[in-house]
């Protein structure tokens, strides 16, 4: 079954610790074959899937590689493609071909590996038999990538080491829409990026140690927002940018266990602060260990409404917030 939980008002963050420390220990994803039925893009409000919400290149079974998916207005963007990335897509229920627009935070491997697979697998689409619930046809529209500079050369380059697959499956054999394998890059600047039938994407400037630049993004539609931090350390930037937000998802590194990542990254008593002075109306982990020990760090220096790393974790905004914890 599908746990909910509605964030309304100042309960709120006890019942979201309620349900999360009464969630059954979890079978790691990569060895589960559940998969969603297909659903429908968000047409009004705001949808939040935390599809991989893992920290740093290593492998993890229980926590895939940082990827968020955001909803609004019927359409699909996509923050940052971690490893996994195409694998929750199907566990969501969402066609890897409805995915032709991708936002990247920063150009650190683990947010961006499994881009050849979304790029590549979204355009064949998924003949009849598939785990995506039959056929479902490929994508026939370019793949749109926003990223730091390097995103366009990157872009570019893998392009050329598919040249032969793209051409085989394009020109000779299966004569796939070359529309649906054409990718436009873009390398971006802070402000707005996308404003589109009234979704608004801004990325913003953030602090990750020596990579610069990264951003972070906000998502704005009817009223309602969200902002994703990607990698940062505290950064005033960022809290700038997310005044007003309804739900703010902030990586964390826990230093008690990672000393050296903590100085690139945002220990939980820094983002218990950061929470108190944004106050949104839901702090939300990724990029984060999934540990109890985070969330009682964090609870030094914030006492509003808070939720745990977790993959595949759905969050509806509204007038109310739901909670949605996948079904295992």
């Amino acid at each position: 079954m599908i746990k909910i939980v509605s964030v309304t008002g100042a309960c709120a963050c006890l019942a979201i610790l309620l349900a999360h420390a009464g969630t059954p220990a979890r079978t790691p994803a990569a060895l589960e074959q559940a998969v969603a039925s297909p659903r429908e893009a968000k047409p009004e409000g705001l949808r939040v899937t935390l599809l991989g919400t893992g920290v740093g290149p290593p492998v993890r079974l229980d926590q895939f590689g940082a990827s968020t998916l955001v909803e609004a207005g019927g359409k699909r963007l996509l923050f940052d493609c971690g490893r996994g990335a195409t694998i929750r897509l199907v566990q969501a229920g969402v066609p890897t071909s409805s995915i032709s627009r991708v936002f990247l935070t920063h150009l650190h491997s683990d947010h961006v590996l499994q881009l050849p697979d979304l790029l590549l697998t979204g355009w064949v689409g998924a003949p009849g038999g598939s785990v995506q619930g039959g056929s479902v046809p490929g994508r026939a529209v370019p793949l749109e990538v926003w990223g730091p500079d390097g995103t366009r050369d990157m872009m570019s380059a893998l392009e050329t080491a598919f040249a032969f697959d793209i051409h085989m499956r394009r020109d000779v054999d299966e004569k796939l829409a070359a529309d649906g394998i054409t990718v436009i890059s873009h390398d971006i600047k802070e402000g707005v990026v996308l404003n589109e039938r009234g979704v608004k994407v801004t990325a913003f400037i953030v602090d990750h140690g020596l990579l610069a630049p990264a951003f972070g993004y906000r998502v704005d539609y009817r009223g309602h927002s969200v902002v994703l931090s990607g990698d940062t350390r505290v950064s005033e930037n960022l809290i700038t940018f997310a005044q007003g937000v309804d739900v703010l998802v902030h990586e964390v590194a826990d230093a008690e266990t990672n000393r050296e990542a903590a100085r690139r990254h945002t220990t939980p008593e820094q983002a218990g602060e950061l929470f108190t002075r944004v106050k949104p109306r839901l702090a939300v982990y990724s990029h984060a260990p999934d540990t109890e020990r985070v969330i009682v760090q964090t609870r030094k220096t914030y006492s509003g409404p808070l939720q745990g790393a977790e993959d595949l974790l759905m969050i509806e905004i509204g007038e109310k917030i739901d909670v949605r914890h996948f079904a295992r």
